[in-house]
């Protein structure tokens, strides 16, 4: 009888879910006592990280569709095993090699760093293959840069044993590295948020008012995506994420109400995208920068909030301009969304009113402060939840459990956390290898050069670079690389370290959206049922007057550099910018082609001067011309744009 009840609960979710308690049990430790650092810390938990990620992986589905069952679960097995190994032994042996053998390691030492290192490589091979194969060109080109033709990329080349034991056990770059620190204390520390909210449903709530928000106009039902989104935004961190979360809910409701399917996508793709930019979570580049800068991670969030303020605002604007073609005027029955979802959406924006408070008022440390936010949070929800569920007897709430709540929270922050961790894990060993072959050396120089001849042309240069990388790396490397590159000579130059940093952290965020491999336009276009390249390409245009906001920093520094009233004003200016841009290039003032035409040119120009001049008196100037005409625009826009009957057939695409 026993052992039958044993074997019942002895199953793959079930050990998924001891190995999810473990980590989120020791991340809120660490939170509270930060004992031991980092480092120590994540020689703990990335083992305790990859076997959740084989876990998760293996739960889906066999790791190795090709070999049949019994070797899946060896592989598995042996997998597990190493990353017992590895936590084992640095368990015991971790002081001995992060002080006293560094540079003259043990063979124990360099085969548990071969272990991790082979498992972290073919563990991204199966989840990130683009950074894989990086990585392996990385290691043949550390191994033989010699034999290299051409002088900038010559190297002297170096040992297999020197590319292990950088990636491993050296510990200052590799997958023990500052981006691995990063994963388990920050990032997981921010996650304990994301994961609360999706365990208590508060994410799904917030969309369901966000739908409601948006009333009984057919126009404004794609506004329920680009509220949903931003909202989700604050605790996501990215952008397929985003996606999956708001766009199985948004995305059918479009097209339920006659949104044509890649018009859908697209709008989904766009608001999903601004996750990255969204405070107080900002993607993992934002946690990243923070380190880079040596500041405070409020410092980063407090000029986040500026950049998300005008994504926010011109998408919606320009989203708006489009629905008013595309949907005609009839209203729709509003959606009716109960108590419990509404309390529900209150607990989560008191919560993240609470995190900034303790951020940015008591200027609280962001480990404790998430913590604290996270239990806030936990008691607001939990109370509520049982409220609801046994005073109230609410039929919202008949299927929900406290502790079915409780473990969902536990293994979507496990889930989140142990896939963050591996792809920086990964990201890590492809910064290691470009510093030992010294290639960010000689990019660097050669930046440097073109940057002495016209400042423009290392600008462009690096969006060029920046947008090359991100066609096939995720935003967070394609950050980092760009951080580690481009800032350096950007900086030579005079530019401002947070324009600097800003500029990447924005063509990365630009990058995830471009073609061939933007993750969150799949998602959307196979939610949608459309075309991906389709989906794509209409982001894309949606997207384009939120781009200037790349450059604009430039010149409206303010808005990056000088927290307060400077920064307000400099916000407002890039927003009227991209806003009158965006109406130059979806709105109408006339009917008659040829004077609309020439009042939009006439528009996007002094947009331009506003967002581009380096005279702020000259761009208040044009902003006063800029503003009035686009509030005009929109008027006309209303009156003459709309549908006559029936949905046009696609203006964007």
């Amino acid at each position: 009888m026993l052992s039958d009840r044993f074997r019942s609960h002895a199953n793959l979710r079930n050990l998924t879910f001891a190995f999810a308690l473990v980590l989120f049990v020791w991340v809120v430790w660490y939170c509270y006592t930060g004992f031991g650092g980092a480092q120590e810390l994540v020689s703990r938990l990335l083992p305790i990280a990859l076997i959740l990620q084989v876990l998760f992986m293996y739960q889906k589905d066999f790791l190795y569709k090709w070999l049949p069952a019994i070797a899946n679960h060896v592989l598995v097995a042996f997998y597990i095993g190493i990353c017992i190994y590895a936590f084992v032994y640095f368990l015991f042996e971790y002081e001995e090699i992060a002080i006293y053998r560094q540079g003259s390691y043990t063979t124990q030492d360099f085969v548990v760093g071969l272990l991790m290192f082979l498992l972290v490589m073919e563990l991204s091979r199966l989840a990130h293959p683009v950074l894989f194969w990086v990585n392996f060109v990385l290691v043949l080109y550390t191994l033989y840069g010699f034999l290299s033709p051409l002088d900038f990329f010559w190297h002297p080349g170096t040992s297999f044993y020197r590319v292990v034991t950088s990636s491993t056990v050296e510990m200052s770059n590799g997958i023990y590295g500052i981006y691995g620190q990063i994963a388990v204390t920050l990032i997981a520390a921010f996650l304990l948020l994301a994961a609360i909210a999706n365990g208590f449903g508060a994410q799904r709530a917030m969309i369901l008012v966000m739908q409601r928000l948006a009333g009984n106009s057919r126009q404004m039902v794609p506004q329920a995506a680009v509220m949903g989104s931003m909202a989700i935004g604050m605790v996501s961190g990215s952008g397929s994420a985003n996606a999956v979360v708001v766009g199985t809910i948004t995305i059918p409701l479009m097209k339920r109400y006659g949104v044509p399917g890649v018009f859908a996508g697209a709008v989904e793709t766009a608001a999903s995208m601004g996750g990255l930019l969204m405070p107080p979570m900002m993607g993992v580049g934002a946690f990243l920068m923070s380190e880079f800068l040596g500041v405070p991670y409020w410092d980063v969030v407090v000029r986040g909030f500026a950049l998300a303020f005008v994504y926010y605002a011109s998408l919606a604007l320009a989203v708006y301009l489009l629905c008013v073609q595309l949907l005609p005027r009839e209203p729709i029955e509003a959606l009716k969304v109960s108590a419990y979802n509404q309390v529900k959406t209150s607990i989560f924006f008191i919560a993240v009113a609470f995190l900034m408070v303790l951020m940015g008022g008591l200027g609280m440390g962001e480990l404790l402060a998430a913590l604290y936010t996270a239990a806030f949070m936990f008691v607001l929800l939990l109370a509520n939840f049982l409220y609801f569920k046994h005073v109230l007897k609410d039929p919202a709430v008949a299927q929900e459990t406290f502790l079915g709540n409780v473990r969902l929270s536990i293994e979507t922050h496990a889930d989140m956390t142990s896939y963050l961790t591996l792809l920086l894990a990964t990201l890590g060993i492809m910064i290691g290898l470009f510093t030992v072959t010294g290639f960010i050396n000689r990019m660097g120089g050669m930046l440097l050069d073109l940057g002495s001849w016209h400042i423009m042309a290392l600008i462009f240069m690096s969006f060029v670079f920046g947008w090359l990388v991100g066609m096939g790396l995720p935003p967070t490397a394609t950050y980092i690389i760009g951080a580690i590159v481009i800032v350096g000579p950007l900086t030579k130059l005079g530019v401002n370290p947070w324009v600097a940093h800003f500029f990447i952290f924005l063509i990365s965020v630009w990058g995830e959206l471009s073609p061939p491999t933007s993750l969150t336009a799949a998602i959307s276009a196979r939610i949608a049922e459309a075309s991906f390249m389709r989906t794509m390409w209409v982001a894309l245009k949606i997207c384009l007057p939120v781009t200037l906001m790349t450059f604009a920093i430039f010149t409206r520094t303010d808005i990056v550099v000088n927290p307060g009233w400077p920064q307000i004003a400099a916000t407002l200016l890039v927003l009227i910018g991209t806003g009158g841009t965006a109406f130059a290039m979806f709105g109408r003032f006339t009917e008659n082609p040829a004077g609309d035409i020439l009042l939009r040119v006439a528009l996007a120009f002094f947009a331009f001067v506003t967002m581009f001049h380096p005279d702020a008196n000259v761009a208040m100037a044009a902003a006063a011309v800029a503003l009035p005409a686009t509030m005009v625009g929109i008027w006309r826009h209303r009156q003459i744009a709309p549908s006559k009957g029936g949905l046009q057939s696609q203006p964007v695409s």
